[in-house]
């Protein structure tokens, strides 16, 4: 294969002289000026070359858009070329987010090895839970060796203690030969307070406008053009050259763009331009607080075009009704009636006064927009790891609540998704952690961590007096990896199984396949113990209480309904007018 140099562009308009400095190999080599603050290297270089550009004499500093970072993010960049890997994904077809069982996973600790190609190794567990898309919790390099991603500060590069940039481009390929596609978990609304340069090139960053981490990244100003460019390029990076199949934007709410056409809106254009180009499904999911259908409205429409995005309210409903929480956002949260509100509305706040906001919040989502532009859970890294303790709910749920809750995720008419090991139970905690080597970033952390836990009433929740786990501890990583002996366990293996059937049926009926909100309704008790989730011709039974409870289900013309899939200590029983479901527990019955 042909090896290919890349002659290096560096926007730095703030510049008035930039260097390439290549370590190892004399003095610094002056760039030459283009148009718009644009600097290019005289000559090409050869892929694996370190180098890093001085501005005005500064010390030397990585590319923006280093491709890789092996030393570290505060080290010289390596030059990595793309095209270098021979794929064997040439007949993939892609797969659209919509409707797919997504599976999250954090890479440092989905193996032991946390890496990129040991989690290739696991992709046959997928394939047996019938996984269609794999979202990767973020890889741009960050700090250190371990920590959850979002504090990313080399956004084009790829996390080397993961394995670097090819490592992904295998993984996704590995992926692909298996049928799954991969989504990456993108962080473009911040960067992490250690190794970020951008500031030093250019005005990445404004006053303007503020976020919970400081000041915005410049989306909207008069010299905000390339910043947007940065941010679009990146998106179509991955996509391009990685083979990406969908992208998951974090927080978008905190993306600020006053400009008359919002940068979401200009990067989903863009996606689609490209998506005609590869010939596949290439999809957008945002995580937004807004609760705004705009997010998924197409931009012809006067929309920001993604193709979905998280319903943190139907996990807000479900683990407050089987968990009993009420502290902090769950406040509202609880009761039967507010999941059923979810399951069929989408959103609880929408138009409705939040008690944690303090203020009316959301707006209805119109009753055509499919139900698989949302994205559902029972659990996902934030909220469970962003708990004290980072405990799952399989800490405290017994396997009934278990199945009731995976059962309303992957036969709802959202599109669902599984934090990794949430399939069997995992015991295993996933808790935050860090490795920031500056001591007063490293105390920060530390400290406010334990500050932001400190009146959330934790101890009475947990019933005992706590000790949140110190994020910069290597303890706190090792105990966050999954146990893979779990799953063969007994009582894993059982959850395991209903899973793998919860998936099978979805696959195989279309009623449940289907995100048609208007053929969805929902039967609530009135004391609360049960709720019936209609879905076309099949009903989801769903028991809370404790022991044998008769649910009202109907007789079709056919007689009595036929019994697709249950949990419970004993099989469901139809008596003509209702059926008996040992609780807590599922019966998923097919009426005509």
């Amino acid at each position: 294969m042909t090896t290919t140099t890349e002659t290096l562009r560096v926007w730095a308009p703030v510049a008035s002289a930039v260097d390439l400095v290549l370590p190892g190999a004399g003095d610094p080599v002056p760039m030459l000026a283009d148009e718009g603050g644009w600097w290019r290297s005289p000559s090409a270089l050869a892929p694996g070359t370190d180098y890093a550009f001085s501005l005005d004499g500064g010390p030397a500093l990585p590319d923006p858009r280093s491709p890789w970072q092996p030393q570290g993010v505060h080290g010289p960049s390596r030059t990595f070329d793309p095209d270098a890997h021979r794929w064997s994904d040439g007949s993939w077809t892609g797969r659209s987010l919509l409707g797919a069982v997504v599976y999250e996973l954090h890479i440092g600790t989905f193996t032991a090895e946390g890496t990129l190609d040991a989690a290739i190794d696991r992709l046959d567990h997928l394939v047996a839970l019938g996984v269609d898309m794999v979202e990767l919790m973020p890889v741009a390099a960050f700090p250190g060796t371990h920590g959850w991603g979002y504090d990313g500060v080399a956004l084009y590069a790829v996390h080397d203690p993961y394995g670097g940039p090819a490592a992904l481009q295998r993984f996704v390929d590995a992926a692909h030969a298996r049928g799954i596609a991969v989504c990456l978990d993108v962080v473009y609304n911040h960067l992490g307070p250690s190794g970020n340069y951008l500031g030093a090139y250019g005005p990445y960053f404004t006053e303007r406008h503020h976020t919970p981490w400081g000041a915005a990244v410049n989306l909207d100003g008069d010299d905000a053009a390339e910043v947007r460019a940065f941010v679009i390029d990146n998106a179509l990076r991955w996509l391009r050259d990685f083979h990406v199949d969908a992208l998951r934007l974090d927080a978008v709410h905190a993306l600020v763009d006053e400009s008359e056409r919002h940068v979401l809106a200009e990067l989903a254009d863009a996606v689609a331009d490209l998506e005609r180009q590869v010939g596949r499904p290439l999809s957008l999911v945002a995580e937004s607080d807004l609760n705004d259908a705009r997010m998924v409205t197409p931009t012809a429409e006067g929309g920001l075009g993604m193709t979905a995005q998280w319903n943190d309210d139907l996990h807000h409903a479900l683990h407050a009704l089987v968990t009993g929480e009420r502290q902090g956002y769950y406040a509202d949260f609880g009761s039967p009636q507010t999941l059923a509100k979810a399951l069929t509305d989408v959103f609880v706040h929408a138009g409705e006064y939040s008690s944690f906001r303090g203020k009316v919040w959301g707006a209805p989502v119109p009753p055509d927009v499919d139900g698989r532009r949302f994205v559902v859970f029972s659990q996902d890294h934030d909220q469970v790891g962003n708990r004290a303790l980072g405990d799952r709910p399989s800490r405290t749920l017994s396997p009934g609540q278990l199945a009731v809750s995976a059962a309303v995720v992957l036969l709802g008419p959202g599109t669902p998704m599984l934090f990794m090991g949430e399939e069997w139970g995992a015991t295993t905690p996933f808790q935050y952690f860090t490795d920031h080597a500056e001591p007063e970033l490293a105390r920060a952390v530390q400290e406010g961590r334990a500050r932001e836990f400190g009146t959330h009433g934790w101890a009475e929740l947990y019933g005992r007096e706590i000790e949140v786990p110190d994020p910069q501890s290597p303890a706190t990583v090792e105990a966050s990896r999954l146990d893979w002996d779990e799953p063969a366990r007994p009582g894993h293996d059982r959850l395991l199984a209903f899973y793998t059937d919860l998936v099978r049926l979805r696959r195989d009926e279309p009623d449940i396949a289907s995100g048609d909100r208007g053929a969805t309704t929902v039967r609530v008790a009135d004391d609360g113990s049960w709720l019936v989730v209609r879905r076309g011709a099949i009903d989801v039974v769903l028991v809370l209480a404790d022991g044998a409870t008769a649910v009202p289900v109907p007789v079709g013309e056919a007689g009595p309904p036929e019994v697709l899939l249950a949990w419970g200590e004993t099989a469901p029983v139809h008596d003509g007018t209702s059926v008996t479901v040992e609780g807590p527990g599922v019966a998923v019955l097919r009426n005509a």
